[in-house]
């Protein structure tokens, strides 16, 4: 089934004023990535599915039109399934949208880039000594 090309364009209005946004084909619709990490997707089950984070998926089950989305039997944790209901309205489709959006910003700002360490001397000896000779013949080797 293919995923809805009316709520895709409603989403790609409303995420024009973001920075670094694609689009992907996955997860059985189409995705919209924000900062390489996945906001929301126009699912082709019907529907969309919103990224919550695990800390907020129990509290968003609360709200109308809202179920836990599955994979291959499995609860997606920090992932809900909205019905077409949930956001036929512009607002509603916003305050979705809002919500990923939220999880995207609150997961940059937890995630930080990890220190590059020095390589050691040791480490430029080795790898010096596994590199094959220049400007020689391996022996072996004919030219």
């Amino acid at each position: 089934m293919a995923y809805d090309e009316n709520t895709a364009a409603r989403v790609r209005k409303l995420l024009a004023g973001q920075r670094y946004v694609a689009e992907k084909k996955m997860m059985g619709g189409l995705c919209f990535m924000v900062n390489n990490t996945m906001c929301c997707t126009v699912s082709g089950r019907g529907g969309m599915l919103i990224r919550v984070g695990p800390e907020a998926h129990a509290r968003m089950l609360q709200e109308p039109h809202t179920s836990p989305m599955e994979m291959r039997g499995r609860i997606m944790t920090g992932f809900v399934r909205v019905a077409p209901d949930g956001y036929q309205s512009d607002t509603e489709l916003k305050n979705w949208v809002k919500r990923g959006l939220d999880f995207v910003a609150a997961n940059a700002a937890g995630r930080k880039a990890a220190p590059r360490k020095a390589a050691s001397a040791k480490t430029k000896v080795a790898a010096k000594a596994k590199a094959p000779p220049r400007g020689r013949a391996r022996k072996g080797l004919r030219r």
